[in-house]
């Protein structure tokens, strides 16, 4: 082994030598040219170890060997593609595609060994190779571009093959499918072909990939969601399907066909497919008039008529208790998994199902289609069960009822799945809850097993009981769950890039259901196989991961083992790089982990902060939530309030603050209270003219926001800047503030006292 100072000039020659590589000519172009991009960025750190002239530790030195290796090997590597056959490498891409892959891998952990914090090395330096961020991020880079084409034509295969809609989208749903299946031609001709996109091409493929990604989203969820959800409110998914098919439109236009190699038949039908396209963006579906007509009867009426229950059954395609077993679910799954505020629609839709599901019953009470179980149950099920005994959230007979902080009563295992899911909040009232311990109800049960006894009913069995658990290490599950996440692991480590997709995807839903299914997951050694899949190539697979990770780290012994896992920079990654349901899940996996304080530096070293800002400005209400609520938790520890305000986080918290429409202003106003105690922030704040919208919400804002507005006013004042207590006075905050310190929180009327103080000693004629 080289001396320690010889190992380190001779690591710096090599980078200097792989950055002076003539640029790559040939079918691989891109692959030598990513690699060398982020080897330069190691070149810091060598200079300044070269500077500082000390020794290096046992450890070092044998990851800096280890790196010694692994650059030698791209060098050559790389001096064998630039010199080697071009026909060959044309041949042979996927193997040599696969050799630079090794070589990133074998960079990768010869970093991992690397004792930087050993190391005398500058903060700006540490935190670039800190945490392998450079190699993590290569990973996926290698593959920019040359699965472009496959990706869309298999985007393409999985949108036609998708089943037949059966709603009410079934016209919009066949006619957006229909469409998308006329540009396979195009695909399967460039796929076969062996020219290199140019850079336009290749940037309106991925707008078109983004759309089309999209477009597979929201198909499968018009097919799989509530079919009384969609009808209700069939204005919203048609709105999203016009959004998709201009999104296509727009992306189609990007691409320049005469750039490609295609034949004449191919680029006629898709100028064809454009057309449609154009013409579907300007004339959208028109509404289906008797629906809204039957709805609105339906919805107002206690008791409609049957010829209308009859209508919507058939339309809605509930006609068998089949349907509405079906339908029930997906309603539970909407409950479930909402983001926002489920109380808009979810009287709504529980009356209009009530409603369908007695008269389907009434209809059917011998379903000659239905197994022998479903028949035993369902000839008891004549009676309507009282709106008290169903439970607000499936809708079915309760079985086991308890009460929650707010007095309402639930299904004990769908309000489980509710809190599972990370919800604090009572779906039915929307208010906080206070606690999460679950009271059983046994007036209720008492008063339903009489109701189930005078009308014939049969309880049915607790939902524990169907199964049969035993011990898997610490965690109980069913035999049926164990069998499935092994088969699914194997799946991940072994399986094709399909069958990988479909795996993580699946482990993302599982541990999605149950707390015991994120231990058991876990357990079974999926998390370091989740976190390679991070840095796949394809889109739908790294959503399918950082969502399946997210649903993991709720299991607080989880987010240890994923941070382990060196899953920190790869999170990161998919935020900076990734589709935006990536971002957004990788923004909402940050803040889960970032409940642990150590992983607060971590993260903030990791860049994960100026991505979340990003995602903050241009992300979907639900993204721009979740960064803020990630970008709140981690500024709570003092390195990142300064990385925060660096990156500029100041000026959108403040667009954030003054539009009240954006329903953002709790979640800024949080963050600027919390940057406002440390130095940087209070000069960024106080450059951003921030009196007028702080007085605004002092004096129209809830009692938290009021709070924290006089927490920043408060910090900004304090230390002898008079100029922010003139804009103040100026503003007559003195009349808002006496009001605040009599009717605010404690902390608001603190506050609001010590401001009253220091406007009193500023002098109005200065």
């Amino acid at each position: 082994m080289d001396d320690g100072l010889g190992l380190v000039s001779r690591l710096s020659e090599l980078v200097n030598e792989i950055s002076e590589l003539p640029e790559c000519g040939n079918v691989c172009n891109k692959m030598p040219g990513n690699l060398v991009r982020r080897i330069i960025l190691l070149r810091p750190m060598f200079e300044e170890l070269k500077d500082v002239n000390e020794e290096l530790s046992e450890e070092a030195a044998e990851g800096f060997e280890l790196l010694r290796i692994a650059l030698e090997s791209a060098m050559e590597h790389m001096r064998t593609v630039n010199d080697g056959s071009k026909v060959y490498q044309s041949l042979h891409r996927d193997s040599i595609a696969a050799e630079f892959h090794q070589i990133t891998e074998q960079v990768e952990e010869a970093l991992s060994k690397i004792p930087y914090k050993k190391l005398d090395l500058s903060e700006e330096v540490q935190e670039q190779v800190l945490l392998n961020s450079v190699y993590q991020r290569c990973r996926c880079s290698v593959y920019d571009n040359l699965g472009l084409v496959s990706q869309l034509l298999e985007l393409v295969k999985t949108i036609s093959g998708l089943a037949e809609c059966r709603n009410v989208c079934k016209r919009m749903h066949g006619n957006l499918v229909r469409r998308i299946k006329l540009l396979s031609p195009m695909f399967e001709e460039l796929k076969d072909g062996s020219e290199e996109l140019v850079e336009e091409a290749a940037i309106g493929f991925d707008l078109l990939r983004t759309a089309l990604d999209s477009a597979l989203k929201h198909l499968r969820t018009v097919n799989e969601g509530s079919k009384v959800y969609q009808a209700l409110y069939q204005d919203n998914i048609a709105a999203e399907f016009h959004q998709i098919t201009e999104q296509i439109g727009t992306a189609l236009s990007k691409i320049p066909y005469n750039k490609l190699d295609l034949s004449e038949e191919v680029l006629e039908q898709i100028e064809l497919v454009h057309a449609q396209f154009r013409r579907a963006t300007a004339r959208p579906d028109s509404p289906d008039v008797q629906l809204e007509h039957d709805l609105a009867i339906a919805q107002r009426e206690r008791d409609p008529d049957p010829a209308i229950l009859k209508r919507l059954s058939e339309k809605l395609q509930l006609k068998t208790i089949e349907d509405l077993k079906k339908e029930s679910i997906a309603f539970h799954e909407l409950v479930i998994s909402s983001e926002g505020d489920p109380d808009d629609w979810f009287g709504k839709i529980s009356s209009l199902f009530r409603k369908l599901k007695d008269f389907v019953q009434v209809e059917n009470p011998e379903d000659a289609v239905a197994p022998k179980a479903d028949k035993e149950f369902l000839k008891h099920r004549s009676p309507v069960i009282p709106d008290d005994f169903r439970c607000p959230i499936s809708l079915e007979l309760m079985k086991d009822p308890v009460i929650v902080s707010t007095g309402q009563t639930y299904e004990r295992s769908c309000i489980q799945k509710w809190l599972d899911a990370g919800h604090k909040t009572c779906p039915k009232t929307q208010q906080t809850l206070l606690h999460t311990a679950l009271t059983p109800n046994y007036v209720l049960k008492s008063l339903i097993s009489l109701w189930c006894e005078s009308n014939g009913v049969e309880l049915p069995p607790k939902h524990q009981a169907a199964f049969k658990n035993r011990k898997l290490g610490s965690s109980t599950v069913s035999d049926c769950d164990q069998t499935t996440i092994a088969a699914l692991l194997e799946k991940l480590a072994n399986g094709n890039p399909e069958q990988q997709r479909a795996a993580a995807g699946e482990l993302r839903l599982l541990a999605k259901r149950n707390a015991d299914n994120r231990v058991c997951i876990a357990e079974a050694g999926a998390i370091p196989l989740l976190v390679e899949l991070l840095s796949f190539p394809d889109a739908r697979t790294q959503e399918h991961a950082v969502t399946a990770l997210l649903n993991l780290s709720i299991n607080d012994a989880n987010k240890g083992m994923i941070v382990n896992a060196g899953a920190i920079p790869d999170i990161v990654d998919v935020l900076k790089n990734g589709s935006m349901e990536a971002r957004e899940n990788a923004a909402a996996t940050l803040f889960s982990l970032s409940v642990v304080d150590e992983n607060k530096v971590a993260i903030g070293a990791a860049g994960a902060i100026p991505a979340l800002i990003n995602l903050l400005c241009e992300g979907s209400p639900r993204g721009k939530k979740d960064a803020a609520t990630a970008i709140f938790n981690l500024s709570i520890y003092q390195g990142n309030k300064a990385r925060a305000v660096r990156a500029g986080i100041v000026p959108p918290l403040m667009r954030l603050l003054k539009d009240a429409g954006c329903g953002m202003v709790d979640e800024a106003l949080a963050i600027l209270a919390v940057l406002a105690s440390h130095q940087e922030g209070k000069v960024a704040i106080g450059l951003a003219d921030p009196i007028p919208a702080l007085m605004e919400v002092i004096r129209t804002g809830s009692p938290r926001n009021r709070e924290n507005a006089a927490a920043v006013m408060w910090s900004l004042c304090t230390g002898g800047d008079l100029q922010q207590l003139r804009v103040a006075k100026e503003l007559a905050a003195e009349e808002a503030l006496k009001e605040l310190a009599e009717s605010g929180t404690d902390r608001a009327k603190r506050k609001a006292g010590s401001l009253l103080e220091l406007l009193q000693r500023v002098d109005p004629a200065a």
